[in-house]
């Protein structure tokens, strides 16, 4: 399956088995100069049969940490640093190899790398095939929150090989599925379409919505933004949670506690009523997602975190569910969104701790 990106310049996303065996072939077709090539992927990957790729050039294997770990602006100086010691040019190309996080790592190498140099994205994970591979968004985090640095930079193509994704821990899976809520909410697709659906069907509703909005939209200065659902509150509770436990959360299980709160917020705006509500606890529900804070967080530092969240503009924005779609919307008074955030919380007290 091939799902085009009309963005400038436009690429493809192939999803299917085996489809990480075309590597050489994209390069080939895209890059036809290039000589070399500068695969970027993290140890543990390195020991799955799966995890080589071959990219018809000379090529060299860089390692970085793992998960979050990766993202910070010493790595992108390692890997700058590599790519020079290895006289990579501008007509060669970037792989990563892994998991949201060796994506917008390397992505973001790649962009600042001679002020830009191409990269091919092979996502390894559930959550990285439907969104962090796609749309062009790079960027490590700075202590002050995630992602504050970073660059769009497009990719010359996505390779999405879903037999690798019969290797990811379940908690992995539930990551991806925190991101695949999130479209399959802004599709307006119902709970039984979610239950009925198969893996592929439910990346490919994902990628085909991302890749509309992307073309519309490319730097996020509109439509983009919708992709945002869940995450205003989401990023700070997975901020928050990873400085006391570096594997206490994962990016699309924080996203779905962002969405629950976000269309608890809609329904204290009068945007939604309480089936809207519901529905969205019926989705989460049926792709085993917990909707609920975890515990220790306090109110006072979730709103301190969204006041300086890289979305913000000196005011708290929310992409909302409304009587006309899902819109951002700005201006929203901290007042309202405390009392949600109270409530959100005291309810999470309870109901959380079930599992629910």
């Amino acid at each position: 399956m091939k799902i085009p990106v009309a963005t400038t310049p436009p690429y493809d996303v192939e999803v299917g088995p085996g489809v990480r065996g075309r590597v050489a072939a994209l390069v080939a077709a895209t890059r036809p100069m290039a000589r070399a090539a500068a695969v970027v992927t993290t140890a543990p990957l390195r020991h799955w049969p799966w995890s080589g790729v071959d990219t018809g050039l000379d090529q060299m294997v860089l390692e970085v940490p793992d998960g979050e770990r990766a993202k910070s602006l010493a790595e992108v100086e390692r890997l700058c640093e590599a790519f020079a010691e290895a006289g990579l040019s501008r007509d060669d190309v970037v792989v990563a190899l892994g998991g949201g996080a060796v994506t917008d790592l390397a992505g973001f190498a790649a962009a600042v790398y001679l002020r830009g140099v191409s990269v091919v994205h092979v996502p390894t994970t559930l959550l990285a095939m439907v969104d962090a591979s796609v749309g062009g968004k790079t960027g490590v985090n700075l202590r002050a929150g995630k992602n504050l640095v970073g660059a769009f930079h497009q990719p010359l193509g996505v390779l999405a090989d879903t037999e690798v994704l019969a290797t990811l821990p379940e908690r992995e899976r539930r990551s991806g599925l925190g991101e695949i809520a999130k479209c399959w909410l802004l599709e307006g697709r119902d709970s039984d379409a979610v239950i009925q659906a198969d893996d592929e069907t439910l990346i490919a509703v994902s990628l085909e919505l991302k890749a509309r909005l992307v073309a519309r939209d490319e730097h996020e200065l509109g439509a983009r933004a919708l992709l945002n659902y869940g995450h205003t509150l989401g990023h700070a509770v997975e901020r928050l949670v990873l400085e006391r436990d570096p594997d206490g959360l994962r990016h699309g299980e924080a996203v779905a506690v962002g969405i629950a709160f976000a269309v608890r917020v809609a329904a204290r705006l009068g945007r939604v009523g309480d089936a809207v509500v519901d529905e969205h606890d019926r989705i989460l529900a049926a792709l085993g997602l917990r909707r609920w804070l975890p515990p220790g967080l306090s109110v006072d530092e979730l709103m301190a975190y969204m006041a300086r969240d890289k979305k913000a503009r000196h005011d708290l924005r929310f992409v909302l569910p409304g009587p006309d779609g899902f819109e951002l919307v700005a201006g929203i008074d901290a007042d309202v969104v405390r009392a949600a955030l109270a409530t959100f919380a005291a309810e999470s007290l309870g109901r959380g701790a079930t599992g629910e």
